[in-house]
């Protein structure tokens, strides 16, 4: 379901919620769906369920899962996800052009980077 790679730097959480975002926003996991326990997964992954439980509180503070007291964790509507995903990429994206402002290049110069698939071609 998802993959837990030890030997990545960041941490087990944030690739348990990486994880989960790309399966909820490419509509694998479908709105509503029970996600599973976090005494499932820590079983399967072999990992410490506090890992698991902040994972959960992570994606549901961003908005991917919504939690049913008794239920579980729940899904939501993949369109809802993949425009607040797109917004984020989008606040990322006018970070990252802010950087290259100070730096003194051009806007011009970024696009045709981004157009030829990242070989520089100054114009």
């Amino acid at each position: 379901m998802i993959n837990i790679n030890y030997r990545d730097p960041r941490p087990v959480y944030e690739q348990v919620v990486d994880g989960f975002k790309k399966l909820i926003i490419t509509g694998i996991i479908k709105k509503d769906e029970k996600m599973p326990s976090v005494r499932e997964l820590a079983s399967q992954y072999a990992i410490n369920p506090n890992t698991i439980q902040r994972a959960y509180r992570d994606l549901e503070t961003q908005g991917y899962i919504y939690s049913v007291p008794g239920k579980g964790s729940f899904a939501v509507d993949v369109k809802e996800v993949s425009e607040k995903h797109l917004s984020e990429i989008y606040e990322r994206l006018d970070a990252i052009l802010s950087d290259f402002d100070v730096a003194g290049e051009s806007r011009k110069n970024v696009a045709n980077y981004v157009l030829n698939e990242g070989k520089i071609e100054s114009v």
